[in-house]
């Protein structure tokens, strides 16, 4: 058996063992009966529990993620358009993590436990979403097309905004208020870097 494929068994076993009960009550003892191998060899795979839960979200929620990836270096596609799909892809990946986490999926059914799962889940997709958005940013300041002297901050509100808004649980609002706030965001976009008003119109029909 391959090291990746008992590094996997462990995040299988995390990811069972939240079905049932609350990331606060499992142990790693639990997860090494559930994986079936010694407690020692989780600790080789992983420093905590903490850990393991790390590297569960960032499996379970890559995808969109390394799509974000992949757009920021197609430069022979408008920096806007890239905008949109990165931004698009932070909605999947927020759908996909709310459809797993939903009180009728079983997992994280505590109101802590929930808000927990949710916290790690914007840590990890406000980081990895950063430098791409930043990239892409930095390419429309050097073609002109966007005029603005801090890049990483603007990418940073962006994806901030978007991961509270688009989770919809620690700020709980109607989907008409959602969209209130996604149409207020890209003026604050349009205004705040010199792009003439209407560019952006799309981000609100892709994000609503």
């Amino acid at each position: 058996m391959t090291n990746r494929k008992k590094y996997d068994r462990i995040l299988d076993a995390l990811n069972q063992l939240l079905e049932d009960s609350t990331i606060q009550n499992i142990s790693v003892s639990d997860i090494a009966k559930k994986a079936e191998m010694g407690k020692g060899s989780i600790y080789y795979y992983f420093p905590s529990k903490e850990a393991i839960l790390d590297a569960l979200i960032e499996r379970n929620y890559e995808e969109p993620l390394t799509t974000a990836k992949t757009l920021a270096g197609q430069t022979s596609v408008s920096p806007f358009t890239r905008m949109a799909m990165i931004l698009q892809a932070c909605r999947s990946s927020s759908a996909a993590f709310l459809n797993h986490n939903s009180p009728a999926s079983g997992v994280g059914t505590s109101a802590q436990d929930t808000a927990f799962l949710h916290q790690k889940y914007m840590n990890h997709l406000i980081a990895e979403m950063k430098p791409s958005l930043t990239e892409i940013i930095n390419q429309g300041i050097q073609a002109g097309d966007i005029h603005f002297d801090y890049p990483a901050a603007l990418a940073e509100i962006v994806l901030i905004v978007l991961a509270v808004k688009l989770n919809n649980t620690f700020l709980s609002a109607t989907a008409e208020d959602s969209e209130d706030t996604i149409r207020g965001l890209v003026a604050l976009l349009e205004k705040g870097t010199d792009i003439p008003p209407g560019t952006l119109n799309y981000l609100s029909l892709t994000l609503s």
